[in-house]
């Protein structure tokens, strides 16, 4: 019955959206355009509510030496750091199917054909990652491992935004951004050295 009730609502929810959803115009669908940090007319975000977007990016980051913890006391249990990346995404995965099966449009088959055959290599880096970063975790601890990620993270984004690879616009590398990313380098071998 509960389950019933859930696909009902999904269902009624999301019929105007499909047609838009499955044209790849998912700002134009009623979930987009009822965000009160989105325009009516067309789901553009709205400048003086780009903060939100920053605040969650924050908590977001916040979450990764929660994870490294969490994974690094999950492989002290099981022995061992792949198994424990293996459970990590196990749990992750059921929680993310629980949720779009209640709250999100299910993608049709045509869809799924027309993505490039690369959008699907996002969970092998997923889980590099993660394995990864068990690892770092039990042999650098949190603030090093976090702050050396983030290095990483920094160089590789602006190679994809000054080339705009992949799925990025171009954002050309500014002598500020070069600046920036120094100080993040600079600040990681403080951390690690002191």
């Amino acid at each position: 019955m509960f389950l019933r009730q859930i696909w009902s609502y999904r269902q009624t929810f999301f019929h105007e959206c499909r047609s838009g959803y499955e044209h790849q115009t998912i700002p134009q669908c009623r979930v987009a355009r009822d965000l009160p940090w989105t325009k009516p007319e067309n789901g553009a975000i709205l400048p003086d509510m780009k903060w939100i977007f920053v605040l969650l990016a924050l908590v977001a980051g916040a979450t990764m030496p929660v994870q490294a913890g969490i994974n690094l006391r999950l492989r002290e249990a099981l022995g061992d750091p792949i198994v424990a990346a293996l459970v990590s995404f196990a749990v992750g995965t059921i929680a993310l199917a629980v949720y779009c099966f209640a709250l999100r449009p299910v993608p049709t088959l045509a869809m799924a054909a027309g993505a490039p055959w690369w959008s699907w290599l996002g969970g092998l880096c997923g889980a590099f990652f993660v394995s990864v970063i068990i690892i770092l975790a039990a042999k650098l601890g949190a603030t090093s491992s976090m702050v050396w990620l983030l290095a990483g993270q920094f160089l590789a984004a602006l190679i994809l935004d000054h080339f705009g690879l992949i799925a990025f616009d171009v954002r050309v590398i500014t002598w500020q951004r070069l600046a920036g990313i120094c100080l993040v380098l600079a600040g990681a071998v403080l951390v690690s050295r002191y």
